[in-house]
């Protein structure tokens, strides 16, 4: 088995927001919850359920939006 790790050269804590855009290589989710948002602003949201604290997911938004509606997740920071 391969490991893999990313570096980050910033950060930006996120408030959700139907209407911001945003730019990241992955988010971080301190605070269970669920994250609604779209990869580009344009497409249609999904909703990652019930992510656990601590959690990195590695997603990739150009101009995308993470939803205030949908999402109940808390401390959520983006990773640059």
């Amino acid at each position: 088995m391969q490991l893999t790790f990313s570096t980050y050269s910033g950060y930006i804590a996120v408030t959700p927001s139907d209407t911001t855009r945003l730019n990241c290589r992955a988010i971080y989710v301190a605070g269970t919850g669920d994250v609604a948002l779209s990869v580009d602003g344009t497409t249609a949201s999904v909703v990652f359920k019930t992510v656990p604290g601590g959690a990195i997911l590695p997603i990739n938004l150009d101009q995308g939006r993470i939803l205030a509606t949908g999402t109940t997740a808390t401390n959520i920071v983006a990773l640059q």
